[in-house]
């Protein structure tokens, strides 16, 4: 390569290093800031995120990768592309807010998740008739304020295709690309806008539906819409960024379109190699500092792969790049002191992956062999290895037929079974409790008393607005994977290590980075504790493995379903405890299965293959009579329901109120046999659902499903919500359900 190697960084996160956005967000909501305090807040981490990149040496420095809430929602206002029942709201931040979080007169847009990541977007709803137009100034203004601090950045922008494929039309067709000339014209009028910046300007167009397996209609779309945007201004460089996998199909498709570079991920997109063929004469953005990950880069691994690809490419058209944003990894390592310094020495968060490109170019430009230490380390317990190679029994006794039989009489539910999901507000003072605990400032004794009050309120309500299976509420716990993390041995904990979830719903998620067992009992005591206030069930709640192989950061030196498997089997010692101790129902959450799934339909068995061992594994210690319940959120299962059939679960939980009866009918068509608890009210948004809206919900939930596999819940654990809106809430829940009991009964 040259003397100069350039470096990229395709996004950085926005939360803020001590998380100043979402609180500054959520004191607005809650009329205790003003939004220019919000404002004030997102120009300062701006301004701080670009000043961390120029001082790294970051060649290409992205605006616009900042948003108050979501890109994908800013790309729908850019377009005006807003649903009719906000367009009264004449307040543009109060109109932009309701939009992802809902009113009390209208119910939020969908949340889903970005591809295979734990971060969700707001879901446009487009139709052929709204009136698109160009609203450019955040963009615009975010260039020139970096331009003030003598910092020319790239601008990023979700490009047509992706953006049309992860909408959907409200009107009367599904197919959303059919817009692509009318969204095609807006994105032509702000590139003529963006061109008037200045004499040269980088365009980032984020494309990665493209490494999904798509049709090849959908390639000659995307040839020629970059076709059109390439020839609207020649002071434009536009790039298109894939990541997350392979995009061989794509810059296929793009060989004869004068765009400036094509961005590839090499981290999960191995294949990408192949592609590099058909970049004719573009620049190559070359993606090999993990975006996903938290271990420090190998960079004799690095090296080696930009050799293979400087064998196959114009070496002095590479440029160094992250993988994907740094919006999937914490902000920055340096106040990490809960972390031993041999682990910690082999870690990478946002801030320290700029400093590795920086390291990446200087070993590159300098043209040595001189290699930096790498991050590869093996933690090994034998034990964990002997056990796991003498599995005997690894899924449940008995077909979903006869365990319900048992169950029925065991459990005596009424018709329409009503429960929540897990978990109950996580108050101020339940936080400040767990807090003073872990800071040594009140006694063990202390702590427990604080935990079991809030139980007993938590059970008290629950018995008093009538719901049928009960939870304890989950004091005790920080975060769902967390939790179980802190008690399992092979995890380590950040002290800062917050990612944007969605919103201003951050997670901090474990690091994995040894052989993974349980030492004792982890939830016994507290669901135990729980029963003893109550005749009616508490469910005992858990964290299954995929999910919490699939919010953790995970050791890269063996397969992730090793890893996961090890999980399972804490797992499963967890459910034989608990039901030796009498609880009768245990539920299994997998909320992140769905989203653990690669993009590539060639990969999807292999994966659905160990996830699906991870989980039958995980609960197949538990008897016939013990129910199972799991909870999924925020998926699509048209393409999963035959395996949601092979994990058996006994009843699964699930979300459909942003997203109606569609996925309901999936089950239906499909003829599912187990039981399903659609989610009746979004827990994501504040607003109360009356208990008329909840009766033609749970009406209209029948029209779809029998009657006999129902039960009704909210969509998701109530941990983020309110006091107040959460008994408001099921006490519409409840009441709706019983009124329905009751003329099902009699009829």
């Amino acid at each position: 390569m040259s003397n100069r190697v350039e470096t990229y960084v395709v996004g950085y996160p926005r939360i803020g290093e001590g998380r100043e956005l979402k609180k500054v967000l959520e004191r607005f909501w809650n009329q205790e800031a003003s939004y220019d305090e919000v404002e004030n807040t997102a120009r300062d981490l701006r301004h701080r995120h670009w000043i961390d990149q120029k001082d790294a040496g970051i060649t290409f420095i992205s605006s616009n990768d900042f948003s108050l809430y979501d890109n994908m929602l800013d790309m729908a206002l850019m377009l005006n592309a807003i649903p009719e029942r906000f367009r009264n709201i004449q307040d543009e931040h109060d109109r932009y807010f309701a939009m992802a979080r809902g009113t009390d007169n209208a119910v939020a847009m969908e949340m889903t998740k970005w591809f295979n990541t734990n971060y969700h977007y707001i879901v446009p709803e487009l139709s052929a008739d709204m009136p698109f137009s160009l609203n450019a100034e955040k963009i615009l203004g975010e260039y020139r304020d970096a331009k003030k601090y003598g910092i020319r950045t790239k601008i990023n922008i979700v490009g047509p295709i992706t953006f049309l494929v992860l909408s959907k039309r409200i009107d009367y067709t599904y197919d959303t690309l059919e817009l692509l000339p009318t969204i095609l014209a807006q994105f032509v009028l702000l590139l003529e806008k963006i061109a008037e910046l200045d004499d040269e300007i980088y365009v980032q167009f984020d494309e990665p539906a493209v490494v999904k397996d798509i049709s090849f209609e959908v390639l000659k779309q995307l040839a020629s819409s970059y076709g059109i945007l390439a020839d609207v201004s020649a002071k434009i460089k536009i790039i298109v960024m894939t990541y997350f996998n392979h995009a061989t199909e794509a810059v296929k498709a793009l060989k004869n379109v004068p765009v400036y570079g094509i961005g590839l991920d090499f981290i999960y997109g191995k294949e990408n190699i192949k592609a590099l063929e058909y970049l004719n004469g573009k620049k190559l953005i070359a993606g090999i500092i993990d975006g996903r990950n938290v271990w420090k880069n190998d960079y004799k691994g690095s090296l080696e792969l930009l050799n293979s690809i400087a064998g196959k490419f114009n070496k002095d058209d590479i440029i160094l790049s992250t993988s994907c944003s740094l919006l999937h990894v914490p902000y920055s390592l340096e106040h990490e002191e809960l972390i031993g310094e041999d682990i910690k020495k082999r870690m990478s968060f946002a801030k320290e992956k700029l400093s590795e490109l920086a390291d990446l170019a200087k070993l590159v430009s300098s043209n040595k062999n001189e290699v930096l230490e790498s991050s590869r380390f093996k933690s090994v317990n034998p034990n964990v290895r002997e056990r796991i190679s003498q599995i005997k029994r690894n899924e449940r006794e008995g077909t979903f037929a006869e365990r319900i039989a048992v169950q029925k009489k065991a459990l005596g539910l009424p018709l329409l079974p009503t429960t929540t999901i897990g978990s109950f507000p996580q108050t101020e003072e339940i936080r400040k409790l767990r807090r003073d605990f872990k800071h040594k400032v009140i006694s063990q004794v202390e702590y427990e008393c604080g935990i079991k009050n809030y139980i007993n309120a938590c059970i008290e309500f629950q018995e008093d607005i009538g719901l049928d299976v009960l939870v304890h509420g989950e004091p005790e716990r920080n975060d769902m994977v967390e939790y179980f993390g802190e008690q399992l041995d092979g995890f380590v904990f950040t002290k800062n290590g917050w990612v944007q979830s969605y919103g201003s719903r951050c997670v901090k998620p474990p690091v994995i980075y040894g052989d993974v067992s349980r030492a004792k009992p982890m939830t016994v005591d507290t669901i135990l504790y729980a029963q003893s206030k109550t005749k009616k069930i508490v469910k005992g709640m858990l964290t299954g493995p995929v999910t919490i192989i699939n919010w953790s950061f995970v050791r890269d030196d063996i397969e992730r379903s090793a890893v996961c498997e090890q999980i399972s089997m804490a797992i499963m010692d967890e459910i034989s405890d608990l039901q030796n101790a009498g609880i009768k129902i245990i539920q299994v959450d997998e909320a992140a299965f769905k989203e653990g799934y690669p993009l590539r339909n060639a990969e999807v068995a292999d994966y659905e293959e160990w996830a699906i061992k991870a989980f039958k594994l995980a609960v197949s210690s538990a008897w016939r009579q013990t129910q199972i319940h799991t909870h999924m959120c925020y998926s699509d299962f048209t393409d999963i329901i035959h395996t949601i059939e092979k994990m058996d679960a006994d009843v699964i939980t699930i979300e459909t109120s942003r997203s109606g009866n569609k996925m309901l009918k999936v089950f239906s068509d499909h003829s599912y046999k187990n039981q399903i608890g659609p989610g009746v009210y979004d827990i994501h948004s504040p607003r109360v659902p009356s208990m008329e809206e909840l009766l033609e919900k749970i009406e209209q939930l029948m029209r779809v499903l029998p009657a006999k596999k129902v039960w009704i819940n909210p969509d998701c654990g109530l941990k983020t919500r309110k006091w107040d809106e959460v008994r408001l809430s099921l006490v519409n829940m409840v009441r709706a359900t019983h009124n329905i009991r009751c003329g099902l009964e009699k009829g």
